[in-house]
């Protein structure tokens, strides 16, 4: 996968929440958790996110209601990432197209049952 398909798969995030029973992280990346845009993309540029340290040890930022893992935080810490961030918190029809690109590879590689399961 090329920087830009991390990225875009990673988009993903705009939708969904963790829940600490599950991973030991917790909360919604964006504000509408079932809404698929490119606010998380906006987000990581454009909110102010403090890190902290969770029960069981996890470092996760927070701003408000919502939060970043931190490789969603490397995503705009990298200098090659942040280009792709950048385009698509500016342009959603981008990250749409890049998105889909990257995800019919990633079920042509094997990775068929994420359809089911999601």
């Amino acid at each position: 996968f090329t920087d830009k398909d991390i990225v875009a798969l990673s988009g993903a995030h705009t939708v969904g929440a963790c829940h600490a029973d599950r991973s030991g992280f917790e909360g919604p990346w964006t504000d509408d958790k079932l809404k698929f845009d490119n606010s998380y993309f906006k987000d990581l540029l454009n909110k102010k996110w403090t890190l902290e340290t969770l029960k069981p040890g996890k470092p996760q930022y927070w701003s408000g209601k919502t939060m970043m893992l931190t490789t969603d935080m490397a995503l705009v810490e990298d200098a090659k990432f942040k280009e792709h961030v950048q385009k698509y918190a500016n342009d959603q029809e981008a990250f749409f197209q890049d998105f889909v690109e990257a995800w019919v590879r990633l079920q042509e590689l094997g990775c068929g049952q994420l359809r089911d399961i999601l």
